[in-house]
């Protein structure tokens, strides 16, 4: 490589990881530049390994080469795990003998996205440190005193093995499972054999084509094929990944789904037994119901920012055993090394209703009941996105609203709550309300219309 640097297409530099299209904004001489890059980083933090995965989108082997060749350039040794989900590189970086992680991975993105998530040391390397990444490439770092090696290193076998030592079930469960093509197929082919009851996969063969649905556990047309999965054979639950693994989503024995607020609150439930008066994060787009569900079993919950980086910090600085977003990223610190893990999450789950006699059909009939709009995302320009949540905050501080603002703004009523934030890695606004019946959820809207109209922004489509 040259001494000359190497300037990366700002859009790909997320808030939580890089992420491009393929191609277009993210390609080979990119990945090797990463690498240069961040072995500097690692070199300042006095490291010399770093472990490298990939997922199974059909440009991450060439650019996961790429990545470990500029890792070498800049002197650091490269461990590489293979393809797998994203959660097997972070079991990587807690088990192994490395100073860093990066996985190859494009997460629940497109087919034609790619990109990388980075970890310093256990940690999350995030937003101002992926800026400053971006600024080392563009500067060309200092030439290494040696040239790193490369060095397969396949941990498949003890991933799985650990998945398996927390599950504790007493019956045997028949579940449907949905890996979307992503790459969690070959991991959760050998957890299954492993586990008691019956199987039924969908979906486990790892193509980056995605042919038969988008991996986005989120979307409910992308759980239809195991809802009906579910009905089809009898299953007592299903459970779907995103396409690399650090997402889950939920279904019940009837075919009904179970967002991240809702089956949190059970896996909350099991550990607050274990740990009375624990601290369980969940993020501001989480159901009131959650929160409440949380204190009433003796927990204490605390709301905080959307991102699974941010909320992985924030769970170690307060040594939380458990957190979990709307989104599916589920974080367990209890028995576990408190990163998010789809698969881990979903051995917990079977563990929780394997060991007890109601079903999660039941558990669910016996939530709170309340009404509720999905995640609404709509456009704002990135240069407006911001300031709109702060003439909303202005607005609403100097009206008294009872407010939360930690994450853009979340407002209580007596009708419920709505809220209104940017996403950090869209252009996008993001809004949610919740109210205990129909006629309350319509005054909320209305009040998040107005708020929006002030500001000169489209409501979205409710």
């Amino acid at each position: 490589m040259s001494s000359s640097g190497h300037v990366l297409d700002p859009t790909i530099l997320r808030e939580y990881d890089i992420r491009g299209i393929f191609g277009e904004t993210l390609d080979v001489a990119d990945a090797r530049s990463i690498g240069r890059a961040f072995a500097a980083v690692v070199t300042e933090a006095r490291g010399k390994r770093v472990a490298v995965g990939r997922d199974g989108r059909l440009s991450s082997p060439e650019l996961e080469a790429a990545l470990v060749e500029g890792l070498g350039e800049g002197g650091i040794d490269a461990v590489r795990i293979g393809l797998g989900p994203t959660p097997m590189l972070y079991f990587a970086a807690n088990t192994l003998e490395v100073d860093g992680g990066i996985m190859v991975t494009g997460s629940h993105n497109p087919g034609n996205y790619n990109g990388f998530k980075l970890m310093l040391g256990k940690a999350s390397f995030f937003a101002e440190d992926l800026q400053r990444l971006g600024r080392i490439a563009a500067a060309a770092p200092a030439p290494a005193a040696r040239r790193g090696t490369a060095v397969e290193r396949p941990v498949i076998d003890a991933y799985v093995a650990r998945l398996l030592v927390d599950y504790d079930g007493k019956r045997p469960l028949s579940v449907a499972w949905d890996c979307g093509n992503g790459a969690t197929g070959e991991v959760l082919q050998r957890l299954v054999r492993q586990l008691p009851g019956r199987h039924e996969l969908l979906n486990e063969s790892i193509d980056g084509r995605f042919p038969a649905h988008h991996p986005d556990p989120t979307e409910a047309k992308n759980l239809v094929q195991l809802q009906e999965a579910v009905i089809a054979r009898g299953c007592d639950l299903g459970i779907a990944f995103d396409g690399d693994g650090d997402r889950i989503g939920v279904v019940d024995g009837k075919g009904r789904i179970l967002w991240g607020d809702q089956f949190l609150v059970l896996l909350a439930d099991d550990v607050l037994r274990a740990r009375p008066g624990a601290t369980i994060i969940a993020d501001v787009k989480a159901s009131q119901v959650l929160f409440d569900e949380i204190a009433r079993r003796g927990g204490k919950p605390l709301m905080w920012r959307t991102g699974h980086s941010l909320i992985k910090t924030k769970m170690a600085e307060i040594g939380a055993p458990l957190a979990g977003e709307m989104s599916g990223h589920i974080f367990y610190a209890d028995r576990y090394y408190g990163y998010d893990d789809a698969l881990y999450a979903a051995v917990r789950l079977l563990a929780i209703l394997a060991r007890g006699e109601e079903s999660l059909a039941s558990f669910r009939d016996r939530l709170p009941q309340v009404v509720n709009t999905p995640e609404l995302r709509f456009p704002c320009t990135e240069s407006r996105k911001f300031a709109v949540i702060a003439e909303v905050r202005a607005r609403l501080k100097s009206a008294g609203a009872e407010m939360a603002d930690i994450d853009g703004v979340r407002v209580r009523t007596r009708d419920g709550w709505w809220l209104l934030r940017a996403s950090n890695t869209q252009d996008v606004l993001v809004a949610r309300a919740e109210a205990q019946d129909a006629a309350g959820l319509g005054r909320l809207k209305a009040l998040l219309v107005d708020e929006l109209a002030r500001s000169g922004i489209s409501p979205p489509d409710f």
